[in-house]
């Protein structure tokens, strides 16, 4: 269903792994779910720590979130501080900037110490105000990163190739091949009791571990790191709101692009790094599920691209999809109580790679039983006081997305009406998605979501049925693109 261009640099520069299928059922001390950077360092971290641990990966090792990043790892992360400020005390603000300086070097370390070749560099992360307007919130974020701990710098030259008006900056940060690190650390889990087990998907909890579509894991200690939480029993949509951004890589004639991994103050994000002498521009971000997701959003990257750049041609598109958590903190821990041993890590808020990782630290530590001075301030059964009105919004959209799609009429009559490359929703009461392929070849599926139910909106950018609840997608088949859904859409008639 695409082109050349639109797919991950990641994941098209990257041999793809090959590990085997669950053989059947299996015996685990721990149940990893998800074979991106959270789910294999916290299997990496609790391996060595004597556990026998089994990672189970619905695709590919780093074929989600993880391969679709700009894939950088930096404390310093855009307005994060001033942010996590206005909704905590400074005590969260300094625990999420000590974790994530942490973080950068337990990356540092397992790429060393596994010997992972995957293009590591330390680099100096800039957060810069594009305009004057953004002056303010650079110099806020100053303050707030200072407070918290973090050694940054105010400087006035961004160092890169159009007018800023003075950016923070925190040097020794880290980008990497996001999808060759997780490979390193997957080959470091396989082996000696533990198993990485691809093309497995997670389908339910049974009494004593995974319930999976080739056979069960039992484990006494199940970890969802599958990104959006699997198990929704921590009423975690209302905690979460999925986002969706946008990347481009572009090669360029002349000059070279920014050394520094950049990202811009204000609300129309630009974020900026190379990729060896490929430029990285990222963006254009709207709630999952939105009218926005349009081929719009990669143009107005390629525009910009063009703007500041001498831009030979764009050489790859692709998009990611992060939880955005209520209070702006990750929600790392135990599910909750009554939960038992189920531990969850989401809500990164489009830095994981970062957040991914010092919450595998916090997950290895809770299973093993050891203290972790983090772990209070991210557990998912915290209360905050100030993020009650973004609880009771977000429940409130769900109810208003789950209502009213189903009460608007159909877009065509029938199938006969779809043009070639896009999608109706056909039908007034038993709507189903249609798609029509270039080459005139017709899709049509249930627009019910298999998670909890919504109806799913078409995604005209990437050619996906998108759940604007929890960020659910499908392809154009009905297929799981990404979670929390397990299961396949029901196929229609045309």
């Amino acid at each position: 269903m695409t082109t050349s261009a639109d797919s991950s640099l990641w994941l098209t520069t990257a041999e793809p792994t090959s590990y085997a299928p669950l053989p059947g059922d299996v015996d685990v001390d721990v149940a990893v779910i998800g074979g991106g950077i959270t789910g294999l360092t916290t299997a990496l971290l609790l391996k060595r720590g004597g556990a026998r641990v089994a990672v189970l990966e619905a695709r590919r090792v780093g074929s989600g979130v993880t391969g679709c990043t700009t894939a950088k790892v930096s404390a310093l992360q855009q307005t994060v501080y001033s942010s996590i400020r206005r909704h905590h005390d400074s005590d969260g603000a300094a625990v999420y900037a000590e974790a994530s300086l942490a973080a950068v070097e337990l990356v540092a370390a397992l790429a060393a110490e596994e010997r992972i070749e995957c293009d590591l560099e330390r680099r100096p992360a800039l957060t810069y105000a594009a305009s004057d307007d953004e002056r303010s919130a650079v110099e806020d974020e100053l303050e707030a990163a200072r407070e918290a701990g973090l050694p940054v710098t105010l400087v006035e030259d961004a160092g890169l190739p159009f007018p800023t008006s003075g950016a923070v900056r925190l040097d020794d940060q880290l980008e990497l091949h996001p999808v060759r690190y997780v490979q390193g650390l997957a080959a470091a889990v396989h082996g000696d009791g533990c198993a990485v087990f691809e093309e497995t998907r997670a389908e339910g909890l049974g009494s004593g571990g995974v319930e999976t579509d080739r056979g069960t894991v039992t484990a006494r200690h199940v970890i969802d790191a599958a990104h959006y939480p699997l198990f929704d029993r921590g009423l975690f949509f209302a905690r979460l709101e999925p986002m969706r951004s946008y990347c481009i890589a572009a090669r360029l004639r002349t000059g070279a692009p920014p050394q520094s991994m950049a990202i811009s103050a204000g609300s129309t994000t630009r974020s900026l790094r190379a990729a060896g002498e490929l430029l990285i521009v990222g963006g254009e971000g709207h709630a999952a599920g939105s009218t926005e997701a349009t081929p719009e959003r990669f143009e107005h990257l390629e525009a910009f691209a063009d703007e500041h750049f001498d831009v030979e041609a764009t050489t790859h598109r692709w998009s990611a999809q992060d939880p955005v958590p209520y209070d702006h903190l990750p929600l790392i821990g135990r599910y909750g109580p009554g939960f038992g041993d189920l531990y969850v890590a989401s809500g990164f808020a489009k830095w994981g790679l970062t957040s991914g990782t010092f919450a595998a630290r916090i997950l290895s530590d809770l299973v093993a039983g050891r203290d972790n001075p983090w772990a209070d301030r991210f557990s998912p059964a915290r209360v905050t006081v100030s993020g009650a009105p973004t609880v009771a919004k977000l429940g409130a959209r769900f109810a208003a997305d789950f209502l009213v799609d189903r009460l608007k009429p159909g877009e065509a009559e029938s199938a006969d009406d779809v043009p070639a490359g896009e999608a109706r929703i056909v039908g007034a009461v038993a709507k189903k998605g249609v798609f029509r392929d270039d080459d005139g070849t017709l899709h049509a599926v249930s627009l019910r979501c298999t998670h909890l139910g919504c109806l799913l909106r078409f995604n005209a950018a990437e050619r996906s049925w998108d759940c604007p609840c929890h960020g659910s997608r499908f392809d154009v088949d009905g297929s799981v693109l990404e979670g929390p859904a397990t299961t396949p859409l029901e196929t229609r008639e045309p």
